[in-house]
This record gives C-alpha cells, sequence and structure tokens, in this order.
C-alpha cells in the first residue's frame, strides 16, 4: 500500500484536465503535486498517454530529483520541476505545457503584453519570457538548468513567484503553478487564453497599446486586493 495515495490521485486529476481544456497533444505536457510535509511531489510518467494514464502511475519523486516510489520512469521534465520546489518554498504544484499560442509566444521570445482587463484580472504585468538558454547550461544537466533558467528570469525583472504564477521559456514553452494542482491547471489555460488574444490583438491592431496604470490597478485589487468584491 503507497503512503502518497491521495497525492498520486490528486496529481492524476490534474494531468487529467490537460488534454480535457485541450491544453496538450498527445504526451506533450506534464503537472506535478508536491507535498510539501514529506518533501516529495507526484508527477505524471514519462511518455505516457493520456488515455492510458491512471493515478497509481503516478511517480513519485524528493526535491532533490530522486525517485522513491513508482514502477515508471518520471516525466523527462522532472529535475525542472524539483529545482522550482526546493527554491520557491511556497508552490504547491506545477504545470508544463506546450499549449499552442503560449507556445508561439515563447518562440518569438517575446512577453505576452497585457492588453486588456482580462490580463489585468490576473497579473499586473506582462508574462515573462524568459531569454534562451545558453550553450553552457544546455551542454549541461538540461532540464535542471531549466528551472534555473525559470528563477533567473523572475530574478532579473524583480517579479515574484507568489504574484505571477505563470511564464514562457523562451524557445521553448508555458511553465505556471500554484498552492495545489486545480490552482496551477487554472493558471495553465489562463495563460493560453491570455497568449490568444495578444496574438489577435496584435493581427486587428499592430499598434495597440498596453492597458493603463488605472485599469490595471482596478481590475487586479478588485479581485486580488486588500478591499477585492469579486466573488462570494
Amino acid at each position: 500500500m503507497s503512503n502518497y495515495t491521495a497525492l498520486k490521485e490528486e496529481a492524476y486529476q490534474a494531468n487529467m484536465q490537460l488534454p480535457a481544456l485541450n491544453l496538450v497533444l498527445f504526451t506533450f505536457g506534464n503537472v506535478s503535486v508536491a507535498d510539501r510535509s514529506k518533501q516529495v511531489f507526484a508527477i505524471k510518467p514519462s511518455g505516457i498517454p493520456y488515455e492510458s494514464l491512471t493515478a497509481d502511475k503516478m511517480v513519485i519523486v524528493d526535491f532533490d530529483g530522486n525517485t522513491l516510489e513508482g514502477e515508471l520512469r518520471p516525466s523527462s521534465d522532472t529535475k525542472t520541476h524539483a529545482v522550482l520546489y526546493k527554491h520557491w518554498e511556497k508552490i504547491g504544484a506545477i504545470v508544463h505545457t506546450h499549449s499552442t499560442y503560449a507556445t508561439a509566444w515563447a518562440q518569438s521570445l517575446r512577453d505576452i503584453p497585457i492588453f486588456g482587463t482580462t490580463h489585468a484580472d490576473h497579473n499586473t504585468v506582462d508574462i515573462p519570457c524568459a531569454a534562451p538558454m545558453d550553450d553552457a547550461m544546455i551542454a549541461g544537466n538540461y532540464e535542471y538548468e531549466t528551472g534555473f533558467q525559470i528563477m533567473n528570469c523572475f530574478k532579473e525583472k524583480g517579479l515574484s513567484y507568489e504574484e505571477v504564477e505563470m511564464m514562457i521559456v523562451g524557445n521553448h514553452a508555458p511553465f505556471t503553478w500554484g498552492k495545489d494542482g486545480n490552482k496551477a491547471v487554472y493558471n495553465a489555460a489562463v495563460l493560453e487564453q491570455l497568449a490568444k488574444m495578444a496574438w489577435l490583438t496584435e493581427q486587428i491592431n499592430p499598434n495597440a497599446p498596453r492597458l493603463k496604470e488605472a485599469l490595471i490597478k482596478k481590475h487586479y485589487e478588485r479581485k486580488h486586493g486588500p478591499d477585492s468584491y469579486y466573488g462570494q
């Protein structure tokens, strides 16, 4: 009997939301969910189609990237997840996809501009794009270094991972995170929608202005500020 049954089930359910939300094609993505009291996380096994996935196939890994339980190899992105859990102590789940629009922005090496109030409902800044990984990092422990590529992006841009729970890795694809699997998946779906809307905005008006600060502040704070009044 596994000591991680509930954790595996949460990670499985979160992973199964990705194809349901059209955020993945074939096996192009993964979700992990952490148990910080045990310093472990459950993650999707590598290369397993979603239709073949079950909760008991989820792999348990520690924050150093060592497999503790599971008969299958964990996701090839496992070391990236491990680095983020180890250094960003307030995240409980991570999602990585290659969703179409967010990945297109990553391939363009551009931050996703904040054009409208839908974006401001979730972030007060452009969604950051990490600079492409340098050759030395690529030649080294690639997936491990991807974690530092993400963290370095936030440090360089002066951003907080607690406030901005989504980003894109240059030439690669999006990562999101949150307090649990549901929030991390929600952020992945929001990121894809914001990326799509930003792309459409630039097709309609290549000179569309960035959303003005008063609207950014209003929309973010009505949902997340100390006097928020959105929702029940």
